[in-house]
């Protein structure tokens, strides 16, 4: 049975005719689940590989999201407890006897002022040691973006020559992309910081707050083309950038979306440890992007990019080939169809 399960998901059903021209996606909807579907599991393959990168900066984000759980349980919530105090008591009348159970008397209570000291403190060390951690990931995310552009495209690209030789040629691109993007959250973030202490007796300082914020937003949203734009284009830096930031601005609202999109797991896991359980969060949280997070990110904004170069980029350059992966229109038949009803 389950031999039967592999064949059909890898060659299709049987009985069926031979594969025509009319039978490729009509839209790029269309394009991206069926490309997905065959490209799954090569995707936790390519995950696998891309995860080395990223292990330093989940290292880094699990120390800080774990210090920054910890003072938030040790928060005072009222008549001097805090949510550690509150399990501890609970604890204790529930345990039984003999059963050593934590002392509340013995944990350490911080004011409302203190916790927040100590979360800028944690907030801003894992900035910081976030720099060379995405810095780091720029040339394989280079290589990422190559695979998956093609295999968007219902292209074929091998796992490890391709993402290797898409490495060597785009690293110095793609490094300075990476590094700037690890660089600016930590910028922004203390310029916050700055700014909004002085606007509490200058309100004209407001003004540099929000302009650091919308730099820190419109690159965000500009990085979202550069790797797929690096390895599919042979230009120069600062063409590279001002292409980003021109098409992240045409295309503002599906820009925002596609950000937004990448943000979806993230958002579930941390409701999740709101809500039920932080560590079992976690756990859920590391697999999925230890088996496909990564990838099936990247798989996404190729899938998206690609329409995007067609429309704004393919289409001005003379031979480019667009809409690689669908069903091609014949409008001379259309044509006639259209002079025939009539």
């Amino acid at each position: 049975m389950f031999g039967k399960l592999m064949n059909s998901y890898f060659y299709g059903k049987a009985g069926k005719g031979d594969f025509t021209p009319d039978d490729l996606p009509a839209n790029r909807w269309q394009l991206f689940l069926a490309t997905l579907r065959v490209r799954l599991s090569a995707l936790v393959r390519l995950n696998l590989m891309y995860f080395v990168v990223w292990l330093p900066l989940v290292v880094v984000l699990s120390i800080g999201f774990m210090s920054t759980l910890s003072i938030v349980q040790s928060t005072d919530i009222g008549d001097g407890k805090s949510l550690y105090m509150m399990q501890a008591e609970m604890q204790a009348e529930t345990a039984k006897e003999g059963e050593q159970t934590v002392d509340p008397s013995t944990l350490t209570v911080f004011s409302f002022e203190e916790s927040r000291e100590q979360l800028r403190s944690v907030i801003f060390m894992t900035l910081l040691l976030m720099i060379p951690c995405i810095a780091i990931t720029g040339p394989a995310t280079a290589g990422v973006s190559y695979v998956t552009r093609n295999w968007s495209r219902d292209e074929h690209a091998f796992i490890w020559s391709d993402f290797k030789d898409a490495v060597k040629e785009n690293w110095k691109q793609s490094l300075v992309v990476s590094v700037i993007t690890g660089i600016l959250p930590f910028v922004v973030y203390m310029c916050w910081q700055f700014y909004g202490s002085m606007a509490a007796t200058q309100a004209i300082m407001i003004l540099p707050q929000v302009l650091i914020v919308m730099l820190g937003v419109i690159w965000a949203l500009s990085v979202t083309y550069m790797h797929p734009m690096l390895v599919s284009y042979q230009l120069k830096m600062k063409d590279l950038l001002r292409n980003s930031l021109m098409l992240a601005v045409a295309r503002l609202p599906l820009s925002v979306g596609i950000r937004l999109l990448h943000c979806v797991p993230i958002a579930i896991f941390a409701v999740l440890a709101l809500f039920w359980n932080p560590a079992y969060a976690y756990m859920i949280g590391v697999v999925y992007y230890l088996l496909i997070g990564f990838s099936l990110s990247r798989f996404v904004t190729a899938s998206y990019t690609n329409g995007v170069f067609d429309k704004f980029i393919n289409v001005r350059i003379a031979g480019a080939k667009v809409n690689r992966g669908l069903r091609e229109v014949d409008e001379d038949a259309d044509d006639e169809d259209e002079n025939d009803a009539e």
